[in-house]
């Protein structure tokens, strides 16, 4: 055996939880995303989601992204760059810059693509990016091509900030990178002291709102918009696997850094443009979502009634104040003993384990469509409870 296959051959840990009958990935369903999905034959509540909205199976999308296909095909057979634009490409970007109230937009096929390709190329050799400890994988993925210095602050920590800040050439670019709503925590960047922060120092600031749009601000605008500072960030990132109920992202900023990018990210250039269907089911969500404003309404009901039922029945959720509830269990062997049990009583949630938090922060991370009733929220309060405690993990 040569010495890549034996390397990859003493990676086991998969093999093991498998034995143990509690590996929780690549659960195969066999329905429309919904509150409600089939799986090995039988319904299971899904509270694993990121369909925010629950816009994935909404008859306008889909006939939206059918009729796209009729018209365009099934692809672009090319990048943007070259011959992989089409109108409705464009259309979409002019409207959701109009949305999210900035000069442009740059779509790309998919959301982790958009930070990698947007945070390795806008900085140089002389700046700095810093970056929040809980970003997105994809964050850190951009800052790792990045030639720039990485600098770190602890999560959600201004003064760890400020100190980095400090550190900081003060003729250096320097570009703050945080997620809006963090995905596995649920609590929210704290922008308005970062905004005050980065006036300080002169620094720029790039959100990520993959889980901000279409839950927080006027009409799901955002984390930006929620705080009213949305002029004060200068690149505004968004995907359309969440709210947008699609796949593939977007960059909104000022046009001359857009301009910058559609020649010099790297991800969007040397990648298959965005799907006519993909394209166009974002589009219709971006319709549906500002003509039908009580689908946010009821998410954030359903948002307070959630968290405030789990915390009275004892649940740790931490600092969430979104549609993302974490259930911190605090150990790895009992996280994926819950999922697996929560499962056979019929309801599907997430494990979150390291790498995707520290090891003494192991979570279920349960989430919330609009289109839940309490009625579901209140069966799995049922399930959960029943669950937690058989495992003995309330303290």
């Amino acid at each position: 055996m040569n010495l890549l296959r034996k390397r990859m051959a003493r990676y086991d840990l998969p093999q093991r939880i498998k034995e143990k009958g509690v590996y929780p990935y690549f659960r195969s369903i066999e329905s429309k995303q919904d509150t409600e999905v089939l799986m090995n034959g039988r319904k299971v509540l899904m509270f694993g989601s990121n369909s925010y909205l629950g816009l994935t199976n909404h008859p306008r999308v889909v006939e939206a992204a059918i009729e796209a296909t009729r018209k365009y095909g099934t692809g672009c057979a090319g990048s943007r760059f070259l011959n992989g634009t089409i109108d409705l490409h464009l259309q979409l970007e002019h409207e959701l810059a109009q949305w999210v109230g900035k000069e442009d937009v740059m779509v790309y096929s998919t959301g982790f693509q958009v930070n990698l390709g947007v945070v390795s190329c806008v900085t140089g050799r002389e700046d700095y990016v810093i970056c929040d400890e809980l970003d997105h994988a994809s964050i850190v993925e951009g800052r790792r091509l990045s030639f720039s210095t990485p600098r770190k602050f602890r999560h959600g920590d201004m003064q760890s900030l400020e100190r980095e800040l400090a550190r900081c050439n003060p003729e250096a670019i320097k570009l703050i990178v945080t997620d809006g709503v963090f995905s596995m925590e649920g609590d929210i960047a704290r922008l308005p002291e970062i905004v005050s922060l980065a006036h300080k120092y002169n620094a720029n600031i790039m959100v990520d709102e993959a889980h901000g749009f279409g839950v927080l601000g006027r009409g799901g605008r955002g984390t930006c918009h929620h705080f009213g500072v949305a002029d004060d960030v200068d690149l505004i990132m968004g995907t359309f696997s969440k709210s947008f109920a699609s796949i593939g992202g977007f960059i909104a900023s000022d046009r001359d850094t857009i301009n910058y990018l559609r020649h010099n990210s790297r991800s969007y250039i040397f990648s298959a443009s965005l799907t006519p269907a993909a394209t166009a089911a974002a589009l219709e969500a971006l319709h549906i979502m500002q003509e039908e404003p009580e689908r946010i309404e009821h998410l954030w009901q359903l948002t307070r009634y959630a968290i405030e039922g789990f915390r009275a029945l004892g649940f740790e959720t931490g600092a969430t104040q979104t549609p993302i509830i974490p259930l911190y269990v605090r150990d790895m062997d009992k996280t994926f003993q819950v999922t697996r049990m929560l499962f056979d009583e019929g309801v599907f949630v997430n494990p979150v384990v390291p790498p995707a938090c520290a090891s003494g922060d192991t979570l279920i991370r349960f989430s919330l469509m609009a289109t839940h009733t309490k009625a579901q929220v209140d069966l799995a309060f049922e399930k959960m409870l029943k669950c937690f405690k058989a495992l003995e993990i309330f303290g």
